[in-house]
């Protein structure tokens, strides 16, 4: 079960480069997957009916006791092969659905089948936190498929809406399986049944659970987010909203039910929502024109059934509510995809559109009539089965004096009369012929025959339907495990029910066909009062409360970010400061012990290096040109490298040196947009505060440094990092290792912190368009589309052949760089041109060598990264942006990313090997003129690290200079490199 569970993530990745090559075929190697679940869950049903329950677990979190195990018990079973037999049919459906379509098609069969995998997850899952996780996964998922059609505003409305919803309901249903945990003292669910915990605090905790099973399944007051979710594709909508995620909260019913359907607020929240719901859902559906939402109102009242009756808890519900969630996963999922044959034959899904269809379409006709047949509890249908099986187990519970079952089963045979009426309706909107408000008949629509695979899949899923009532008895014998679980008082021998076409007469059988009689009423009254065709029955809706809800919440920032944000970076700095001052000076002060050791110096170097500091700082302060002011706040860093390089510390000496160079190159290129002189524009206001309030600061950080220094009372535990970083790092540079290594997660959260700022800084250059497109040297500046790699190289071989043949018909020198030809004359350095092309590829040897050698010596990943950075400015100094693309052709995004997968892949690779995540691996050779050798692991961690910084490096060169380059020269235009040299300089 885990390395299917693998498969799905690992076919996910493979049908994004599969998908362009193959088209919508894509979707049968999609099938493969979900298919091999099918049999693999085939296979081991009979192990499950046999009570050998399988089981697999593999040790994640330790700590916590949270495992990655997968149990298949009969209810998992069942909903495994939903889950991966409608997932399987559903693909193969998409093959034709999305045929002739390309756009997308990577993406969405990508993330369609990584959600089969997490629901796989989910209904598998013998950990109650691994449940929440998958709960979450889904619902991030299917905000992606909901939003498909990203390019429609209601697609973006409709997914975020499920997403804000859904994930509410998740969070709230974490709390309550954090306090079951706490409670039962493990993360096991199938532990967590079987402690069966009691008490006030676990009722609190099946409320929550209620919320989140709720809103996944859209059970009223969350039923409004699962018809806008119809502005998903269709499959879309058989899938998630038929068979798979609405069944999550279904599912998460059925597991709970059978242990804590006795419990005080559980039948009571249950019956009472989910009748509501199954009426509320039945009456919309009556009055909607779509089709599709026909259907997506039904699926809420559906749903509301299948709640009352699998979650009420006894013996008798749980065998019929297992039937009805395997019927609705068949039946629903049907009409959905025949919805979508009829919308992408016709372009058309309202019903005052659709005329005589049916008789030209006849097969796919007789599909939705047996499905819907089923819908309503119509025999032999697989449908009526379950029904009729509810029907029973309410009864017998109501007859014992149960108030809730009687509420239910009125509540159930009212809402089974709006299902058969809204099926009802759903078949004439669909296939009869209309008629006009003078009674004429209208004309056929024409209907253009679809291909004979895009009718098999809504075929196979109907005859499954019929097929399932005709084999009740043997439906039976699958599901009965599951229903013996229930821990409800076991009733008399004679009274246990179980699922068949024919109970004999009684009054389940008179309900029956009370709701069949009843529906067809309700649907005359309806057509015939015009209720199908008033507008709102209320004054707002769910919806109507969910969006008021939202403004309200946006109101609210807008107000509280119009009094805290008032756009003035000196108030919010100084806020801030304000903050530290009085935060640390409380506490400070509040102490009741100073311990304070101060010497003089450590070496007589702070003599010489100290008092230059100062004066540059007071220095720049003082200054009132912004460049000489950065220059010469550049002092302070560069004593940094000198006090470190001194007093032992030349790893930090050779980075801090880097970081001082590429931040001051960094001021220099966003100085060019401001004025030069600091007050030019607007005066400095209130110097005098702002003096006093820069010198609180200090003292109070000076203060902070030295008592904090002077209050160690233990021995620090660097002591003993010289000898770690050895013996388990296998480096002798202590800062390497450390970082790499013994901090790694440290190391981890500064990488995350690293592309933040880069993609920030680029956000806020790249106003309209992120497009890092520099490296694109036939097509110009950011918004253009990337050729094909063959064009790109010719291409790039073009330009630089025009520009040698340009330079030599100038009777110009030689061009060193590239990019010299497209700068004008009095911006070039022919100088700095040859003396970059010399020290360029050799700058870049030596990043590649503090990589690999900084295990032991100085350098490492960062002061690597840092250098190859430092090659790619000398590039972009001396011949412009263009130089730049050539040097660097790759998006930054790309080097960042790769270097954090990589990071990530290093540190969470030794989980697959049963160690914890950063364990590090050891390599030791013997080698005949080397000698001997070692390679450690966390080298990888480290290029990960280099790569990160050189895409930092580049993001800031391509946001900053290049990018600001254009903008100041108002370059609009798409630039290529075949045009002539632009009259201004490119740096």
């Amino acid at each position: 079960m885990l390395p299917l569970l693998l498969s799905f993530a690992i076919g996910s990745v493979l049908l994004m480069l599969l998908a362009k090559p193959l088209g919508a075929r894509v979707f049968y190697v999609a099938a493969v997957f979900p298919l091999a679940a099918l049999v693999h869950a085939a296979f081991l049903g009979g192990r499950v009916l046999e009570g050998d329950t399988p089981f697999a677990a593999y040790e994640w979190i330790r700590p916590l006791g949270i495992e990655i195990s997968m149990r298949m018990d009969t209810l998992s079973w069942v909903m495994a092969l939903v889950v991966s037999g409608v997932g399987a049919l559903v693909m193969i459906y998409c093959r034709w659905y999305f045929r002739g379509k390309t756009d997308g098609l990577g993406r969405f069969s990508s993330v369609l089948l990584a959600f089969a995998g997490a629901m796989y997850g989910l209904v598998l899952t013998d950990d109650i936190v691994m449940l929440v996780m998958f709960w979450e996964i889904t619902s991030i998922l299917s905000y992606l498929l909901i939003g498909h059609y990203h390019l429609r505003a209601a697609s973006r409305r409709a997914a975020l809406q499920a997403l804000l919803v859904t994930t509410l309901g998740g969070l709230v249903m974490l709390v309550g399986v954090v306090m079951l945990v706490a409670v039962t003292g493990t993360t096991s669910l199938s532990e967590i049944l079987e402690l069966a915990p009691t008490g006030a605090l676990v009722d609190v905790a099946l409320v929550l659970l209620l919320v989140g099973a709720l809103s996944k399944s859209a059970i009223f007051p969350f039923h409004f987010w699962l018809p806008g979710a119809m502005a998903a594709p269709t499959p879309v909508s058989a899938y998630l909203h038929a068979a798979a995620m609405v069944k999550a909260g279904i599912y998460l019913l059925a597991r709970f039910a059978p242990v804590f359907g006795d419990a005080d607020p559980w039948r009571p929240v249950i019956v009472t929502l989910g009748v509501f719901t199954m009426l509320l859902g039945g009456v919309q559906a009556l009055r909607e024109s779509d089709l599709k939402r026909i259907l997506a109102f039904g699926t809420v009242s559906q749903l509301g059934f299948i709640s009352v009756v699998i979650g009420y808890g006894t013996r008798d519900a749980a065998l019929a509510g297992l039937a009805l969630l395997l019927g609705h996963a068949l039946f629903k999922s049907t009409l959905f995809l025949v919805v979508g044959v009829i919308d992408r034959q016709l372009s058309t899904r309202d019903i005052d559109e659709l005329s005589g269809v049916g008789r030209q379409a006849p097969v796919m006709a007789v599909i939705s009539f047996v499905a819907v047949a089923s819908m309503a509890g119509v025999p032999p249908t697989l449908g009526f089965v379950a029904k009729e099986g509810a029907l029973v187990a309410l009864i017998d519970a109501a007859g014992q004096g149960e108030v809730w079952a009687l509420v239910a089963l009125i509540g159930v045979t009212a809402g089974s009369m709006l299902t058969v009426a809204y099926g009802a309706r759903f078949l004439w909107g669909a296939f009869w012929t209309k008629r006009d408000a003078h009674g004429a008949v209208r004309g056929r629509t024409e209907w253009p025959d679809p291909p004979i695979g895009f009718l098999g899949v809504p075929l196979v899923l109907a005859t499954l339907g019929l097929a399932g009532g005709l084999v009740a008895p043997m439906l039976d014998t699958l599901l009965t495990p599951y229903a013996e679980t229930a821990a409800a008082i076991e009733p008399v021998a004679e009274h246990v029910s179980h699922l068949a076409l024919w109970h004999g007469l009684g009054l389940p059988v008179l309900l029956s066909a009370v709701t069949l009689v009843g529906g067809a009423v309700i649907l005359w009254l309806t057509r015939a009062t015009g209720f199908d065709m008033t507008g709102r029955v209320m004054r707002f809706s769910a919806a109507d409360a969910y969006y008021a809800l939202t403004r309200g919440i946006d109101r609210a920032a807008v107000a509280v970010t119009t009094l805290t944000q008032r756009g003035s970076l000196p108030i919010y700095v100084a806020t801030i400061f304000i903050v530290l001052v009085v935060g640390e000076g409380v506490v400070l002060f509040a102490s009741p012990e100073w311990r304070v050791e101060l010497d003089l110096w450590q070496h007589p170097a702070q003599l010489a290096v100290a008092p230059i500091m100062i004066a540059g700082g007071v220095i720049a302060v003082r200054s009132r040109k912004r460049y000489t002011g950065v220059v010469l706040a550049a002092i302070t860093g560069l004593g940094m490298v000198t006090l470190f390089a001194v007093m032992g510390a030349p790893d930090l000496a050779l980075t801090q040196v880097l970081v001082e160079s590429v931040t001051l190159i960094a001021f220099a290129l966003v100085l060019r947009r401001l004025p030069s002189r600091m007050g030019a524009h607007n005066g400095t206001s209130a110097p005098i505060l702002r003096a006093l309030l820069g010198a609180a600061v200090g003292i109070t950080m000076a203060a902070l440094v030295v008592i904090a220094t002077s209050a160690r009372i233990h021995e620090p535990v660097s002591t003993s990092w010289e000898q770690l970083a050895y013996e388990i790092g296998h480096g002798r540079n202590v800062v390497n290792v450390a970082l790499v290594d013994l901090r790694g997660w440290d190391t981890m959260g500064e990488l995350s912190v690293l592309i933040l700022a880069a993609t920030g800084v680029a956000s806020l250059v790249f106003v309209t368009d992120r497009s890092d497109t520099l490296q694109r040297l036939t097509h110009g500046l950011p918004g253009a589309v990337r050729p094909p790699r063959a064009k790109r190289i010719a291409a790039r071989r073009r330009a630089r052949d025009e520009a040698a043949s340009g330079a030599e018909a100038s009777s110009s020198p030689r061009a060193w760089l590239v990019g010299g030809q497209k700068m004008s004359a009095e911006s070039r350095s022919i100088i700095l041109e040859v003396i970059v092309r010399i020290l360029f590829h050799t700058i870049i040897v030596v990043s590649i060598y503090l990589l690999f050698a900084g295990h032991n010596l100085p350098g490492g990943g960062f002061a690597g990264g840092l250098v190859a950075g430092m090659a790619l400015v000398m590039r972009y100094i001396a011949g412009g942006r263009y130089e730049l693309g050539v040097a660097a052709p790759t998006d930054a995004g790309w080097l960042l990313g790769s270097g954090m997968i990589l990071a990530v892949g290093t540190t969470v690779a030794p989980l697959l090997f049963g160690e914890n995540p950063l364990t590090r691996a050891v390599w030791e050779a013997d080698l005949p003129v080397v000698g001997h050798i070692e390679f450690v692991s966390s080298t990888f961690f480290d290029v990960g690290v280099y790569l990160v910084v050189i895409g930092l490096v580049l993001d800031v060169l391509r946001s900053l200079g290049a990018e600001v380059d254009r903008q100041m020269k108002g370059i609009d235009t798409p630039w290529r490199a075949s045009a002539p040299a632009e009259a201004g300089s490119e740096r």
